[in-house]
């Protein structure tokens, strides 16, 4: 028999070929690994009918595997395989997406960013652009990333998407395209004010929106339309804090979360391929490595919070208590339970350092705003409009 791709001969084992159907067709239920085994064996002799399902099972033994080089393995020979189905076939394009996201996945996970970085690059040639763009801003590539946002969005993916807008914009704005980056960023504002009229969005998710785009705008010295910004979101939540949200929501802290640890960027350090960072501006999709070496900032953090304690530098110290608490909405902020009861001495203990610094009305103004969006994040609407009002009146909006 001819080998269907190399065209040589092929010497096939009828024994093992038996023991696969049999283990197939047999009454008991084959488990994950046997069924890798026999599809494996079936794969050469019959590939049309057998290398589907057997990227389908590898993928689904990746699944139970607690091992990651086991995991990179798997997804190594089931994207593979994957490369083996014949163009056209059905669920193709979707075996090899779903086959080439594990291995990037399991990649990045050991530490291999060179060859992940690689996968993700012919997971964008299948059609799925997300993971390459997010390797690349945390590698600080953002202007290229942010062309792969635009691409998405031109083949399709809806623009008011809240994932898709925020990563594109914060891709822009990495890249040091501020105006672009508001453009983007006014579009999805836009629609969210829409649907939030129509009750199709909840009230909290604007006023996350608001706030975050009068940062955008102050970032870049425009008071006046970080002002206006702050208005508006004042405004929302008036009547959050009279009338709370017309409909009631599913759990919205993603949201919260994206915008709150976006806010953060720019007190971490740049971005480099040598050195990356996480893709903020996106929930999902951070390399396991960069997350684990992000969160793994932390005790560091607070070691150099407790020297900044004892030297009674407050202004640094605010500022590295703000870093810790962006780790811990990474790490467990879009648990709810026990939501605010986990959170509010993060917020509560911003705001009193910073309320110790008399002559720094900039560095209460954000910790005071940080703590009213969280509030809403908890639903707890007044707080957030006592806050956010204080924060306002301190900034003079002019």
């Amino acid at each position: 028999m001819r080998h269907p791709e190399t065209g040589g001969m092929v010497t096939i084992d009828h024994d093992a070929v038996l023991r696969a159907r049999v283990r197939l067709l047999g009454s008991g239920r084959p488990s994950r690994a046997e069924l890798v085994g026999a599809y494996r064996v079936l794969a050469e002799v019959s590939p049309k009918a057998y290398v589907p399902k057997l990227v389908d099972a590898l993928l689904a033994l990746r699944y139970e595997s607690r091992d990651p080089k086991v995991d990179v393995a798997l997804a190594a020979e089931a994207s593979q395989a994957a490369r083996r189905i014949e163009v056209g076939a059905p669920n193709r394009a979707e075996r090899l997406r779903r086959a080439l996201d594990a291995y990037q996945a399991s990649l990045f996970a050991l530490g291999r960013r060179v060859e992940g970085r690689a996968i993700c690059a012919e997971l964008a040639e299948a059609g799925r652009s997300k993971p390459l763009a997010s390797v690349l801003a945390e590698e600080g590539c953002f202007r290229e990333a942010a062309e792969l946002d635009e691409e998405a969005a031109r083949n399709g993916i809806p623009e008011h998407s809240f994932w898709n807008m925020v990563r594109w914009a914060a891709n822009l704005e990495g890249a040091g395209l501020h105006d672009a980056a508001s453009t983007v960023f006014r579009r999805l504002l836009e629609e969210t004010r829409r649907e939030a009229t129509e009750q199709r969005t909840a009230l909290a998710i604007l006023t996350w929106e608001l706030v975050h785009f009068s940062r955008m705008r102050e970032t870049v010295g425009d008071g006046a339309g970080a002002a206006v910004a702050r208005r508006e979101a004042l405004s929302v939540l008036e009547e959050l804090a009279t009338t709370g949200e017309p409909k009631n929501w599913s759990c919205i802290l993603g949201w919260w979360r994206t915008l709150f640890v976006l806010s953060g960027r720019a007190a971490e350090p740049a971005a480099s391929p040598e050195s990356p960072m996480p893709p903020f501006g996106t929930e999902l999709g951070w390399s396991r490595d960069v997350r684990d070496g992000f969160l793994g900032m932390l005790p560091g953090l607070e070691a150099e919070a407790a020297r900044l304690r004892e030297a009674d530098r407050l202004p640094k110290l605010v500022d590295v208590q703000r870093r810790i608490s962006i780790r811990a909405a990474v790490r467990e902020g879009a648990r709810p339970y026990l939501f605010e009861e986990r959170f509010t001495p993060y917020f509560d203990e911003g705001v009193t350092l910073a309320r110790s610094l008399p002559d720094n009305p900039a560095r209460l103004a954000r910790a005071l705003t940080d703590r009213s969006m969280f509030f809403v994040a908890a639903r707890s609407f007044e707080p957030a409009r006592a806050d956010f009002a204080e924060a306002v009146a301190l900034l003079h909006d002019r």
